[in-house]
C-alpha cells in the first residue's frame, strides 16, 4: 500500500462513529515504519484548523474508503 492510498482515506472513530478527518502526513521512525498519522480534524463539512496525531497502534482496520480507528485506546 502506498502512503498516497492512505491519503485518500477518511478516518472514522470506531467509538463515535464520527468521521474525524483525512490524513494530511506520517511520522515514520528511524527503521521506517509509521508511527503515527496526522489527521486533519473536520468540523461538519469544511475543515477545521486543527490537527490531531492517531497512533498506528490505535488503529483497528484499514477499508477500502475508511480507516477505522480507536483513538479511546
Amino acid at each position: 500500500m502506498l502512503l498516497s492510498d492512505l491519503q485518500g482515506k477518511d478516518i472514522i472513530d470506531i467509538s463515535t462513529g464520527q468521521k474525524i478527518g483525512g490524513i494530511i502526513d506520517v511520522l515514520i521512525n528511524k527503521e521506517g515504519y509509521i508511527e503515527e498519522l496526522s489527521v486533519q480534524k473536520r468540523k461538519l463539512w469544511i475543515f477545521n484548523s486543527g490537527v490531531t496525531a492517531v497512533k498506528w497502534s490505535q488503529i483497528d482496520k484499514i477499508g477500502k474508503d475508511v480507516i477505522l480507528v480507536n483513538v479511546m485506546n
